[in-house]
């Protein structure tokens, strides 16, 4: 697999970094309302933002174009309120109460107003799209917002039976996470000077960067967390991930029995948990799903090495690579 060599975060951001201060000011003004509570909570959530990966997908997917310009901005702010919207009602749906160490929204406010601070954030981006005539912006996320429903209740339905094959496995994480990297360097590239091909191709590109990313995220629920517990977390939730997947096609009926009734009614049991992690170490499922991983994150690679030459386009590939490789 081709790989970049290691660098950091701040590295990367160095192509971007004037345009990445001015959308952190007009992503805060992109979530104002006349509403208190609402503000309160925006504040809130703004606070605790992530390390704006996907802001720097796509503006470096502008930037590799062109210029970083209004409709880039917009872009950036569309995605990010979607991305959250879907974030707090995530939490609504799994009933969790903390996200990236800090309490949801659901934990502190309720669910009633988690839902609607929620609906409130896509409605102010479809919004923002609209007031700035920037509907191939809204489609291309229109259809990242039907894709990230679908994905999701699909694998809500096969999630009962515990039957997920890999073609269904690829399909949920196509749709409920690449989508939206797909969608955001689709923005990012349709915001520049750049052709229908070329945004279809970055397109694509952010799409396979999603899939690496999603199975690099099943990965971490077989390891260890800061205390040296099995994490087992998607375990405990009776998910089906790929590393799962792989290992009970591989075993015989009565050990597959076995992991699935440990699955289904002990998830949340530490001695439970380690014997599926211990069952899916030895059945290859680690090795195989990192395999996989590695596929998906080369096809990245050739495409952004199909385009010429740039600070932008190796910033983005080390962007690809350090997305693939992070630690949690």
């Amino acid at each position: 697999m081709t790989t970049t060599a290691t660098i950091s975060i701040k590295d990367i951001k160095a192509p971007i970094k004037e345009e990445l201060l001015v959308f952190e000011k007009k992503f805060r003004e992109s979530m104002r309302s006349r509403t208190p509570l609402l503000d309160k909570i925006t504040h809130y959530i703004v606070k605790r933002k992530g390390k704006q990966v996907r802001p720097m997908f796509l503006f470096l997917c502008a930037k590799m174009f062109g210029e970083v310009t209004e409709k880039a901005y917009v872009g950036a702010s569309l995605i990010e309120l979607l991305h959250t919207a879907t974030l707090v009602h995530d939490d609504v749906v799994d009933d969790a109460y903390q996200r990236r160490g800090f309490f949801s929204i659901n934990a502190l406010w309720k669910n009633k107003i988690a839902v609607l601070v929620g609906d409130f954030l896509l409605s102010k981006g479809l919004l923002l799209s609209i007031d700035n005539g920037y509907f191939d912006l809204l489609k291309i996320v229109s259809e990242a917002v039907r894709n990230m429903s679908e994905g999701e209740l699909l694998q809500i339905e096969k999630a009962r039976t515990f039957n997920i094959e890999e073609p269904v496995y690829f399909e949920v994480i196509r749709q409920k996470t690449a989508s939206l990297f797909a969608s955001t360097c689709a923005c990012g590239t349709a915001s520049s000077s750049a052709t229908a091909e070329d945004i279809e191709k970055m397109k694509q590109m952010g799409e396979h960067v999603g899939m690496a990313f999603q199975i690099k995220d099943d990965l971490f629920d077989y390891g260890v967390d800061e205390i040296g517990k099995p994490r087992g977390i998607d375990i405990g939730e009776k998910k089906v991930t790929l590393p799962l997947i792989y290992s009970l096609n591989k075993a015989d009926k009565s050990e597959k029995r076995k992991i699935v009734n440990l699955v289904k009614n002990h998830g949340t049991e530490p001695d439970a948990v380690a014997k599926v992690i211990e069952f899916v170490e030895r059945m290859g499922g680690l090795e195989y799903a990192t395999i996989r991983m590695e596929e998906y994150t080369q096809k990245a690679f050739d495409i952004l090495d199909s385009f010429p030459q740039s600070v932008e386009r190796d910033a983005l590939k080390h962007l690809v690579s350090y997305t693939i490789n992070r630690k949690k």
